[in-house]
């Protein structure tokens, strides 16, 4: 069985989701960053796994549920990080981050199971992408790919193809960056912390 990596921010005021702040004060989009964990973390337990690790920038605080390990980041790029991070596993693991609150379960699930895939590949409507997954850690994957731009997902999964793996995808979904994303987001998955939250905080905004 498969490892469960989540790589996130602690979520503190300042540092997470500083585009959020066009429509929210700091501290709010600190929240919403602590209720988009809380929803991916809640997918995670409830997903069949060998290992669930949270992958953290900061310090784990009470917010963090019974059943998921912590590491810390380890310096340097994006890139970097996603490698080291892959490395820790072990095994085969699948990698997501904390912008999407929207995940399932299902979807979690689909992506570990490499019987007859060797990566998945979960692209982001913004050109990025939420969840990558690998049957076995090669640094050479993820070095160099440049991260946080409009073709981010594209280089990676080339990076994946060129490589001679068998890639499969899961769906596209959307990340949680600036405040249209936010509210769409939250019609998505109206069930969530994250929806809840924002539905709160645009209410008292009114």
């Amino acid at each position: 069985m498969s490892t469960l990596l989540v790589i996130a921010k602690a979520p503190v005021a300042g540092r997470v989701k500083t585009r959020l702040t066009s429509a929210f004060t700091p501290q709010q989009a600190a929240d919403l960053a602590l209720a988009s964990l809380r929803d991916t973390l809640d997918a995670v337990l409830a997903t069949p796994a060998r290992r669930r690790l949270l992958v953290l920038d900061g310090e784990p605080g009470p917010w963090l549920p019974d059943g998921i390990g912590v590491v810390p980041q380890v310096a340097g790029g994006l890139d970097v990080r996603l490698a080291a991070a892959f490395a820790v596993a072990d095994g085969p693991a699948l990698l997501l981050g904390m912008d999407t609150p929207q995940v399932t379960p299902g979807l979690l699930a689909a992506g570990l199971d490499f019987t007859e895939a060797d990566a998945w590949f979960g692209p982001a409507d913004d050109g990025g992408f939420w969840a990558l997954g690998l049957a076995e850690a090669d640094p050479a994957l993820l070095l160099g790919v440049p991260m946080s731009v409009a073709h981010t997902g594209e280089v990676q999964r080339q990076r994946l193809a060129e490589a001679g793996l068998a890639v499969r995808d899961l769906p596209e979904l959307c990340d949680v960056d600036t405040p249209a994303d936010a509210a769409r987001v939250a019609a998505i998955a109206p069930r969530t912390h994250f929806a809840a939250l924002h539905a709160e905080l645009c209410a008292v905004a009114r």
